[in-house]
């Protein structure tokens, strides 16, 4: 019997995609916050739903060990997603991805220090200004690194631009507008068409119910 895996990553993600796969006569069986599992079954016969991190929803889906995943287009364009279909937009966590900076930050002369775990899309960001930029990895809490003098910005999703605030930070450039995609293996695609196709319609009638309601 043919099989659906969805790949999915805990958080905003899950929570606002479980009520649209909810529509498509899809649900967990388990709580996924309650428990250490990662493969859950649901309640369609051939579709379970695997939990993985967020970073490594493209590379499941791409390599076919997941037909169908829910990623943010951040981490699809950081990626470079190209070897996967991206038929749905889902608008759900909904961000923007910005360069953020001290509030009244003087300009830096010389070369600018950027924090951020999105290394290729700073790069090319920057490439696009025509400005050479030192790019800083890191992977989590980018706020503290303008704050104890690693860098001179950085570069991260922001929602209400609260924590931002809180750190003493503001918003500086938008790089480019978010919300989270349905992404498929593009053999799936084909092979799985009868299940695929169906589940792919099925979403985005929920996508436009929940747009008019």
């Amino acid at each position: 019997m043919s099989r659906l895996t969805i790949a999915l990553s805990k958080g905003r993600i899950l929570k606002d995609t479980l009520p649209l796969l909810r529509e498509a006569g899809i649900e967990l069986l388990e709580d996924p916050e309650k428990s250490r599992k990662l493969i859950f079954p649901t309640t369609h016969p051939e579709v379970q739903i695997v939990i993985i991190r967020a970073t490594d929803v493209p590379t499941y889906v791409e390599n076919g060990a997941a037909d169908l995943g829910v990623a943010g287009k951040d981490v699809l364009m950081e990626h470079g997603a190209a070897g996967v279909y991206e038929p749905l937009d889902l608008d759900i966590a909904k961000c923007r991805l910005m360069v953020a900076g001290p509030i009244h930050a003087p300009r830096v002369d010389g070369r600018l220090r950027v924090a951020t775990k999105f290394v290729n899309l700073t790069r090319q960001f920057y490439a696009a200004k025509g400005e050479q930029v030192e790019v800083i990895k890191l992977y989590g809490s980018m706020e503290l690194a303008p704050l104890m003098g690693l860098a001179d910005r950085i570069v991260d999703v922001v929602d209400t631009g609260k924590t931002l605030k809180e750190n003493g930070l503001e918003p500086m450039e938008l790089i480019a507008h978010v919300s989270s995609r349905l992404i498929v293996n593009k053999a799936s695609f084909k092979r799985k068409a009868d299940l695929v196709q169906p589940l792919i319609q099925q979403l985005s009638d929920a996508v436009s119910r929940k747009r008019v309601s």
